[in-house]
């Protein structure tokens, strides 16, 4: 499965990938994002509001319902609909592939029947720019929205930065 995941990280383009670590490192705290990844005021703003938005992954962690459990869909669909809103409003995911591919990780593997819906309703948001939009929505295959069922074997690949290395120095 570690073969199949990095396989499927690298079919994503390189500002994907990008904004998969960056939002790994500022879901997780594994790094200050700002020194890592902003290259400028307006990516450091950016990594900012992310920081304030990702403080509701560790809620969502806990409150994540089963597959029939209706009763939390309000809290739980809403608030994970944000998040994706902002993540894909950022214009660095351009499908559900690379959304699903960060949200696992993010959340787990019990958050994926929950993951088409949340990337729908976000796709589908007013301030997305309708083109943007319409890639977004064409992207999640029918087999992904009308899955019967979902895996919970939990992500194993979790793309990290990795500073360049001199090649003639090493």
């Amino acid at each position: 499965m570690l073969i199949s995941e990095m396989k499927e990280f690298a079919t994503f383009d390189k500002a994907t990938q990008r904004y998969i670590r960056r939002s790994l490192d500022v879901g997780f705290g594994r790094t200050d994002p700002i020194a890592t990844w902003a290259r400028d005021e307006i990516e450091a703003a950016s990594i900012t509001a992310q920081g304030r938005f990702y403080k509701q992954l560790e809620h969502l962690r806990v409150q994540i319902p089963d597959d029939s459990g209706l009763d939390m869909l309000e809290p739980f669909l809403g608030m994970l609909t944000t998040l994706a809103a902002f993540d894909l409003g950022q214009g660095r995911l351009n499908s559900f592939a690379a959304f699903r591919f960060l949200y696992e990780r993010l959340l787990g593997a019990s958050v994926r029947p929950w993951l088409p819906a949340a990337f729908c309703a976000a796709a589908a948001l007013p301030h997305l720019h309708p083109d943007h939009r319409r890639e977004l929505l064409q992207s999640i295959s029918e087999s992904a929205a009308t899955a019967p069922g979902w895996s919970n074997r939990e992500a194993v690949f979790w793309p990290e930065w990795v500073e360049k290395v001199d090649v003639a120095a090493a």
